[in-house]
């Protein structure tokens, strides 16, 4: 056992080490790979060595931790921008990592409340409109509406959510219809919580105007977001908001102008950066927006979302093989954190390869994997992989996976 120490425990403390420059540098995942490689080396080479098993362990605990954590501070920028998936897929991350039972609390809460925006874009059925009915002041809601409602406020920053809390059931109604896609309704309510609470500080008039964005009366939503500004002007929903109404405006130069206007301390977010990033694409300027992404990573490192964003920018600009080369450092990055795949990176990564003309196992196992995780899209899934199976000779497969393409089109 003696020998097996002296050759096996530099190994060990070598990764602890690593795992000890990490948390210097505040990088939480490489942290916890570097004491997760660490304890491995310590069981292959000194099992008996509790001591050293015990501090590892702890080091190991407080890297997930703060990992967790950071993960639930970019989640919450990702959702004020309104990247929810993203969002969606940090936070379970973070549930994953860490055992702080109030930080799990918290974060199923904010897991709840990013429905919240991906409701927002269902279209509701309009066809037969119904009149809005009255909320009555001195009517509880439904059991079910209050949970969601105190779910969605639980979401939000403590006094923010506090603020939604206490603006009254027009409110309520409202913000509840807002996340259900009912945008007629979500406008009449919250028009009327406008004046019960006329205060010019009050946060109804961001809600409000995300309701009239997608009815498309874009001039009110741009008055109430401009004053709502002129009262908040480090909240950074408010200029994503405007800076939707500027786009479907078409006055891109305004949009512009607004983001150059922001306080500094929100032009070093992350949500800032994947805002001006987006602004500029949908300026039809792709190569400045792929500029400005690798500015910021040169500056503050690579980040995915960001990476996500960059490898569009050059979908936009016809540079196939860059964006799947950063898809594939994406897919990666997750492998190495031992992290799920977002399904939507494994499908740009096989669909660029597909178009550029590589039926590789490697792009084959994606599809199948697809296939699994997203099966409304499965008869497109099973062509590819058929004409894969094709170009490697294997006609028997090709023919088996066409049949279940053809079975999957007509479920």
């Amino acid at each position: 056992m003696g020998l097996l120490k002296t050759l096996f425990r530099p190994n060990s403390e070598k990764h602890e080490q690593r795992g000890d420059d990490c948390v210097r540098a505040s990088d939480w995942g490489m942290a916890k790979l570097a004491y997760e490689a660490a304890l491995d080396a310590l069981e292959k080479g000194a099992p008996g060595d509790a001591e050293s098993k015990v501090r590892i362990h702890e080091k190991l605990n407080g890297s997930m931790e703060a990992l967790s954590r950071e993960h639930v501070q970019t989640a919450e920028e990702l959702v004020e921008s309104g990247y929810d998936d993203d969002a969606r897929e940090l936070l379970e991350l973070a549930l994953d990592l860490t055992r702080d039972t109030a930080l799990q609390t918290d974060i199923k809460n904010r897991l709840l409340g990013v429905e919240r925006f991906t409701s927002m874009a269902i279209q509701p059925d309009t066809t037969e409109s119904e009149p809005l009915p009255l909320v009555d002041e001195q009517e509880d809601a439904e059991g079910s509406d209050v949970e969601t409602f105190m779910a969605l406020c639980g979401a939000l920053p403590k006094d923010i959510g506090s603020a939604y809390v206490s603006y009254g059931p027009y409110f309520r109604a409202g913000y509840l219809a807002l996340n259900k896609g009912d945008f007629e309704f979500a406008a009449d309510a919250l028009s009327r919580a406008m004046e019960g609470n006329p205060s010019p500080a009050s946060f109804i008039p961001l809600e409000l105007a995300t309701a009239l964005l997608n009815l498309h009366r874009l001039n009110e939503a741009r008055g109430l977001l401009e004053t709502f500004l002129e009262h908040h002007p480090d909240a950074l929903p408010g200029y994503q908001v405007l800076c939707e109404v500027f786009w479907e405006m078409g006055a891109f130069d305004l949009a512009e102008a607004l983001l150059e206007s922001c306080p500094e301390e929100l032009q070093n977010s992350l949500a800032y950066v994947l805002l001006r990033g987006e602004s500029l694409s949908h300026a039809g300027r792709p190569s400045e927006a792929a500029a400005f992404y690798q500015t910021f990573m040169q500056e503050y490192g690579r980040h995915d979302a960001v990476l996500k964003a960059l490898a569009g920018s050059y979908e936009t600009l016809g540079d196939l093989e860059k964006a799947r080369d950063l898809y594939i450092e994406i897919m990666n990055q997750c492998r190495s954190c031992h992290t799920r795949v977002d399904p939507l990176v494994q499908r740009k990564f096989a669909d660029i390869s597909f178009d550029l003309g590589e039926q590789s196992k490697t792009v084959l196992e994606s599809y199948l994997s697809l296939a699994q995780e997203d099966p409304s899209n499965r008869p497109l899934y099973f062509n590819r992989i058929s004409q894969i199976y094709a170009s490697m000779g294997n006609e028997e497969e090709a023919r088996r996976f066409s049949e279940f393409a053809r079975q999957a089109g007509e479920g």
